[in-house]
């Protein structure tokens, strides 16, 4: 049985993980409409379609792990589903990340103002961009699969011999994770990267353009306060997500602790959720269809209430 504390905080994530899904859900659907409609398909569409689907995913192995872990421990750590999600964890960790920082640098590009010869030469070169992105998901996906199945092998083979080496296990544990998250934690440190870049960008132009008062200088003005608001709000999600997750994995070693696991289950799940409602609240397209979505539930109920009446 679960405590009221564990209860309340097990719940939050739960609401969470459902938001995340229908948010998500919508962000992948309104792309895709808009491919079908328009016969074809922006990068940053691409990108927006593969970050919603990539974090359903995540959302739903996180759940699935967390309540397997919840309330099914024993069954579930000794059963190969546990093997099959943690694969399955790996690759989409993986691929959410990579499009987290496609877009991040595909609009640090598109938006940013810079005057250096990198940078220049980078946003001549979108679709270069673009390879060398492609390519270093494949090579960390590679390298930390590889390394992931060895460990995998290791843990079977030393199973027996766990509990007299507490320490090193640890120790090896950790360096294993540090291994096999080294390709995600590379573009984790893109992405900040580019987020502080563009904030510095905009906050540059912004205070270029306090000097001047008229109507359109204030609109544009307000415009990047809003986009500098988004960039720290996204940043601050994204180390919460891996604060969450790494929160998760320590709890291996200390099982009875379910409140700080379901903590860490619920620090996680908040990224994938209020991003995809920041997102939507942000992007012009999003937030039209948005609205008439939300209209369109207005006019309903009222036409139910009009028929009972």
């Amino acid at each position: 049985m679960l405590s009221a504390a564990e209860g309340i905080l097990l719940s939050i994530a739960t609401v969470e993980a459902s938001m995340g899904v229908l948010g998500n859900t919508f962000i992948a659907t309104v792309n895709c409409m808009n491919w079908a409609k328009n016969k074809k398909l922006s990068k940053i569409g691409f990108l927006l379609i593969g970050l919603a689907t990539s974090r359903i995913f995540i959302i739903w192995i996180l759940t699935l792990d967390a309540y397997a872990k919840l309330f099914y421990r024993s069954k579930y750590l000794s059963n190969i589903l546990n093997e099959i999600v943690s694969y399955m964890w790996m690759t989409v960790n993986h691929l959410t990340t990579w499009f987290a920082t496609s877009l991040s640098i595909f609009y640090f590009l598109k938006i940013a103002n810079f005057s250096h010869c990198i940078f220049l030469w980078l946003k001549r070169r979108t679709d270069k961009v673009f390879v060398f992105l492609l390519g270093c998901l494949l090579i960390s996906w590679i390298i930390s699969f590889s390394i992931f199945v060895k460990v995998m092998e290791n843990n079977k083979m030393n199973h027996r011999n766990r509990t007299s080496e507490a320490y090193w296990e640890k120790m090896q544990f950790t360096i294993n994770y540090v291994l096999i998250n080294i390709g995600v934690i590379s573009l984790f440190m893109m992405t900040l990267t580019a987020c502080f870049l563009l904030i510095i960008s905009l906050w540059r132009h912004r205070r270029q353009m306090q000097s001047n008062v008229s109507g359109f200088r204030d609109i544009n003005t307000e415009a990047h306060v809003k986009a500098i608001k988004f960039l720290i709000s996204f940043i601050i999600l994204f180390i919460l997500y891996f604060i969450g997750v790494s929160i998760e994995i320590i709890c291996i070693f200390i099982p009875e602790n379910k409140l700080l696991f379901i903590f860490g289950f619920t620090t996680a799940s908040a990224y994938p959720c209020c991003h995809s409602f920041i997102l939507i609240l942000t992007n012009s397209q999003l937030k039209q269809a948005f609205v008439k979505v939300l209209r369109g539930l207005k006019f309903s109920e009222k036409g139910k209430y009009l028929r009972a009446t």
